[in-house]
């Protein structure tokens, strides 16, 4: 008794029975990745803080020397200092301006750190439909061909079925991959904001200690 080996199909060769639609589906899988990869390098480098940044802003501060607190946050070149730099070039206003600075910067930052995100969320939307239109339009190619030939073979609907449900699979994972990625940067960004928002109070209150102590 003969027995043939089923055929082993490797993945490129299964995502090539996807059809057409395939193709976008994978040049958004790419386009994901690549936006992931970019944006994960550059919130990274902005979230960077200097421990030392306070402290040493203290002393200039302390001294009176404004000019070298103003050149430490330009040699420093975070995140953190940037915004602070911007309540810096204030001093001398009213607590209110300089706050209401530093929060446009860190506004401006928050913003730089969130460009192209809305790329992945829009990605993460179309692949997964992508993929379903891709299914369905299989589908419903497999029942006309069936309706044409009168043959409604089990092997003839599954054997073009599967074929056709390769595109779903494909537009899942990268929906998934857009969609993972896409809130796994806006935590690294949550913590980032919480950093920004913690140094910059640190410094509103060390602008308003001399303040307190002469009143005192």
């Amino acid at each position: 008794m003969n027995t043939t080996a089923p055929e082993q199909l490797n993945l490129l060769s299964l995502l090539l029975k996807g059809g057409i639609v395939i193709i976008p589906i994978i040049l958004l899988s790419i386009v994901s990745i690549f936006l992931i990869i970019e944006r994960w390098q550059s919130i990274v480098k902005k979230g960077k803080f200097s421990p030392r940044l306070i402290p040493e802003l203290n002393d200039q501060l302390q001294n009176g020397n404004v000019k070298a607190a103003i050149a430490l946050c330009e040699r420093d070149q975070t995140t953190a200092s940037r915004v602070i730099l911007a309540g810096l070039g204030s001093l001398g206003q009213p607590i209110g301006e300089i706050e209401g600075m530093m929060e446009t910067a860190a506004q401006i930052e928050i913003s730089e750190m969130e460009k192209k995100m809305g790329y992945l969320g829009l990605i993460a939307g179309i692949a997964p439909m992508l993929g379903f239109i891709g299914t369905i339009s299989g589908v419903i190619k497999i029942f006309y061909n069936i309706s044409l030939s009168d043959n409604i073979s089990i092997g003839i609907i599954a054997g073009g079925l599967y074929e056709k449900m390769v595109s779903s699979g494909a537009g899942l994972i990268v929906g998934v991959i857009a969609y993972s990625g896409y809130h796994f940067l806006n935590m690294l960004i949550d913590k980032n904001v919480h950093q920004i928002q913690k140094q910059t109070f640190e410094f509103i209150k060390l602008i308003q200690q001399p303040a307190e102590g002469k009143r005192n």
